[in-house]
């Protein structure tokens, strides 16, 4: 993680995500297949389709979940919906239950993770509910502090965890794991103890810890949280709710998992920059950023606000970047109708800064651009790239270095 300035970084960061993350349902359909205890559940698009799969169920207390990508939905609100039924319903009641799918699918859910205008609902997962005696919380891992997996276990289930660790942080117990040894049998139990699991379910959480970090490694994934991982009323261990979050870079290893992707939820210009190599995440300024190196874009953002400006974007074109991945990037930050000056950025070590310059240029003769831009230009093949820009044509406001760079894009925004 970047380390940038204060409350840009902690906005900016609630708006960043991974372009894979797996619905719940997903997430146990792979918690499943790798050996993990999960409760009996169906997933379905209406209500005819869910009464025809839990057929098989019988009897026994119904949890439908709204499936969308957002944490809090036990606590969320459906936009126009029926008092009584969030983003999580629980009944013994199978008309109920019927009911509830019709009163979510369809309709705009809103939780503490989404916008004011909420998420929409398609699908909803019906589980079988179990008689849970105790919650806890477990969590494995990628920690750069510990170079390495790590797993984050309280015996405080079924709440954010970034509550516990601020109320009470001696709840919360980290077990670093040597990737090449993997979990030894020794930290199993012992994360098993730190949860609480005592007597016969010592040994079933041992094995259920093992499996989560068996899974972890082998979908190359970034994150397993499940939240609660339960002890039930007679004597079993489940993980009922599952969160899953993959490294990127591992998608040619990980094709099953990867086609579960889908691009619903996403900001479209998000999947838009994400077709030609950039990392994009919108946000709310008017000062649009282009920017080589994910740090340097960080620091770019860091100093508009320095100098009292916002962010339109982070925009990080890395290093092998292309002129026609340049012209995209300027089409899509101009795209968003806030932005009334664009910033670039560009420390040329890897990059050509002439690639950027013709792309730029050809970016703005086709598309054109009606407000200002500044550029600031250093490294490799710099004074080919000013070449560039100075015999476009185009009015450009240029800089020595990044902080008078910054100061210019504010002063140019209109009054």
């Amino acid at each position: 993680m970047f380390r940038a300035g204060g409350n840009l970084y902690k906005s900016m960061m609630k708006t960043q995500r991974r372009f894979l993350n797996l619905q719940e349902f997903q997430s146990k359909e792979i918690l499943e297949k790798h050996g993990c205890s999960v409760q009996k559940f169906v997933v379905a698009s209406n209500r005819k389709e869910a009464e025809e799969k839990w057929m098989s169920f019988g009897d026994h207390e119904y949890v439908v979940k709204a499936q969308i990508l957002a944490g809090g939905r036990g606590k969320g609100k459906f936009i126009n919906g029926t008092k009584g039924i969030g983003g999580v319903y629980i009944t013994k009641e199978k008309t109920a239950a019927l009911e509830a799918i019709d009163e979510m699918i369809g309709k705009r859910l809103v939780t503490k993770q989404t916008t004011e205008e909420g998420v929409r609902v398609d699908k909803v997962m019906i589980a079988e509910g179990v008689d849970i005696k105790r919650e806890t919380y477990l969590a494995v891992l990628m920690d750069r502090e510990s170079n390495g997996p790590v797993v984050v276990a309280s015996p405080d289930g079924g709440m954010d965890i970034e509550a516990v660790a601020e109320k009470t942080p001696d709840r919360i117990f980290k077990t670093p794991i040597d990737i090449q040894m993997g979990m030894t049998d020794g930290q199993a139990l012992k994360i098993a103890k730190d949860l609480q699991f005592e007597g016969n379910l010592l040994g079933a959480a041992a094995t259920e810890i093992k499996r989560l970090y068996d899974l972890f490694i082998a979908v190359d994934a970034t994150q397993v949280e499940i939240n609660p991982l339960v002890e039930t009323a007679d004597g079993r261990v489940f993980c009922v709710d599952a969160k899953m979050n993959f490294d990127d870079s591992a998608s040619y290893r990980q094709k099953e998992i990867f086609a579960y992707e889908t691009f619903e939820e996403h900001d479209p210009r998000e999947v838009d920059a994400h077709q030609f190599n950039l990392n994009y995440i919108g946000m709310d300024g008017n000062i649009a950023c282009l920017v080589n190196g994910a740090g340097l874009a960080m620091a770019t953002m860091d100093l508009i606000k320095l100098h009292g400006g916002e962010p339109a974007n982070f925009l990080d074109v890395g290093g092998a970047v292309t002129e026609d991945a340049v012209f995209n990037a300027v089409r899509i930050i101009t795209s968003d109708p806030r932005v009334k000056c664009v910033l670039i950025n560009i420390f040329g070590g890897i990059v050509n800064c002439a690639t950027i310059a013709n792309g730029v240029v050809n970016a703005v003769n086709k598309i054109g651009l009606k407000v200002p831009m500044v550029v600031r230009l250093e490294g490799t093949n710099v004074d080919a790239a000013k070449l560039i820009m100075k015999k476009s044509g185009l009015t450009i406001l240029t800089a020595n270095n990044l902080d008078e760079a910054a100061a210019k894009a504010v002063s140019s925004l209109p009054k």
